[in-house]
């Protein structure tokens, strides 16, 4: 369980990176966090890492405050940076080194994961591609099953069928008592794992919901509709697609990407639609 109440963070003060954001999340589901460049997605991720210290409000996860940095928090989150910097020793002694801070290590979950990866264990991590490196510490973060998993950017420099690999992977991983944050770019990369959309705008949280929710509030289609319904529309090379207000219970895929376009080019969405957060 993460909490947040009344969070603000600023790198300089009067222009907040994020104000006032308050929401508890819940283990057992894939969050995706939103938010064009800039817009403080990193930052919230880092001070839920307990790499960061809130300007105001309070955070707690697990039971424990990030910026205390305790052995029993660290030894339970796992923080996937978009930019990696690994030393220059190979796989597996990698794996011994650091194993032995994560309690609930499992080696044989991280070997499968490097050979589905085709990462070589004897290889030198210097010598390895960008994609590679990031593949390998994707493995090894999975492996520790710690509670609290963040990823930032986990698919970029990753090949498609190493996405799609990450992708079952990381299905595999949530349970119960798991919570998983990404953060990230390429909403379609991920689609099909994220099961609640957080979107950062402005410094605030504008959107916390389920997709379950969300669906029940917004459909897509690409039929023709009564025009009052249409929330937002894109012309693609198929033709036009309508993102609409759910009066009629209908049934579609929740379009995560149209959804987040939408309501970037079109915020007073935000205020159609009162029940987004």
């Amino acid at each position: 369980m993460i909490t947040l109440q009344n969070l603000g963070f600023y790198y300089k003060k009067g222009k907040p990176v994020l104000d006032d954001i308050s929401s508890e999340l819940e283990p057992g589901k894939i969050y995706g966090l939103l938010g064009l460049n800039g817009v403080g997605k990193t930052t919230l991720l880092k001070v839920i890492a307990g790499l960061r210290f809130p300007k105001y409000g309070d955070i707690e996860v697990n039971g424990h405050t990030p910026g205390h940095r305790s052995i029993p928090f660290l030894s339970d989150m796992m923080f996937v940076p978009d930019e990696i910097t690994l030393p220059g020793i190979t796989v597996g002694k990698y794996e011994k080194l650091y194993r032995i801070l994560y309690p609930k290590f499992d080696a044989g979950k991280f070997e499968k994961l490097l050979k589905d990866f085709k990462v070589d264990r004897a290889e030198r991590i210097n010598n390895l591609s960008f994609g590679q490196q990031k593949k390998m510490y994707m493995a090894f973060a999975l492996a520790t099953n710690t509670r609290v998993l963040l990823l930032d950017e986990p698919t970029n420099g990753l090949d498609i069928p190493s996405k799609r690999q990450f992708r079952k992977a990381l299905s595999s991983h949530i349970s119960d008592e798991t919570l998983v944050i990404i953060s990230s770019h390429q909403i379609r990369d991920l689609h099909s794992v994220i099961d609640h959309i957080l979107v950062l705008d402005n410094s605030k949280l504008v959107v916390n919901g389920s997709i379950s929710r969300l669906a029940s509030l917004i459909g897509f289609t690409s039929s023709p509709v009564d025009r009052q319904r249409v929330l937002y529309s894109e012309t693609l090379v198929n033709g036009d697609h309508y993102m609409v207000e759910n009066t009629m219970d209908m049934e579609s895929d929740f379009d995560i990407e149209m959804f987040f376009n939408a309501i970037i080019h079109r915020p007073e969405i935000l205020r159609l639609l009162p029940n987004l957060n």
